[in-house]
């Protein structure tokens, strides 16, 4: 059983693939690509903190990227999204100056794009439509905030666990996840105590096996059905 590959992408490819760039002409893309850096990171890795002065966005080009929100009691981490390679992040920097929402870190040897705001405000003010998928795309982030969030209200620690692992997935029945446990659990919204107990749970019932981070889904529906 081996991980899911995280696919690599060329600069060029990697800003043809984001919908904000998709519409623009090749040669300023090319222009791009060459104002943009290349980074390398190891797991562990931090590209930027909560709270830092934002100038540029990014696109995984391999590896995988966790957003992560941390809890200023208890430094306790909430892992919000996963970025796999194609994904682009820390955009709302871009449109309003903020400072950065969430910490981005390297769950695996991963390779970045990063491409400086004032190049892409320069492509904006020749292309202003640009703006508008800019905008669809914030729409599609806060659709799935949304449901994180309904998540939080509706599903029991047992329901966001079983909803994480059948995401993970991604379709296959046998998988490695690319987090550790405390991240998973980070995923979850809960303990890892707790998350490692629904996962027994789903094991005692037939429904799943595991070992460290390999897991093969052995009732799909049912679980499924816990995760609604």
């Amino acid at each position: 059983m081996t991980q899911n590959p995280t696919p690599s992408l060329d600069p060029l490819t990697a800003l043809q693939s984001v919908p904000i760039f998709s519409e623009v002409h090749e040669d300023t893309l090319n222009a791009l690509v060459t104002a943009a850096e290349v980074k390398e990171l190891v797991r562990g890795d931090v590209l930027f903190n909560e709270g830092d002065e934002p100038n540029s966005l990014h696109i995984v080009l391999s590896g995988r990227i966790a957003i992560v929100m941390i809890s200023g009691v208890d430094d306790r981490e909430s892992v919000v999204a996963l970025m796999d390679s194609g994904d682009l992040f820390g955009e709302l920097g871009l449109l309003d100056s903020g400072a950065r929402s969430a910490t981005a870190r390297a769950i695996e040897p991963t390779s970045i794009l990063e491409i400086r705001y004032d190049h892409v405000r320069k492509i904006f003010d020749e292309q202003p439509d640009l703006v508008w998928a800019a905008a669809r795309m914030l729409a599609q982030r806060l659709r799935t905030m949304d449901e994180a969030l309904s998540d939080s209200v509706f599903l029991d620690v047992t329901g966001r666990t079983a909803k994480r692992i059948i995401e993970l997935s991604e379709g296959e029945d046998e998988f490695t996840i690319p987090v550790t446990q405390e991240e998973l659990a980070g995923m979850v919204g809960a303990s890892r105590e707790r998350v490692n107990k629904a996962i027994s749970s789903f094991v005692r019932l037939g429904w799943l096996e595991q070992h460290d981070r390999n897991y093969r889904i052995l009732q799909r529906k049912e679980l499924s059905i816990r995760a609604r």
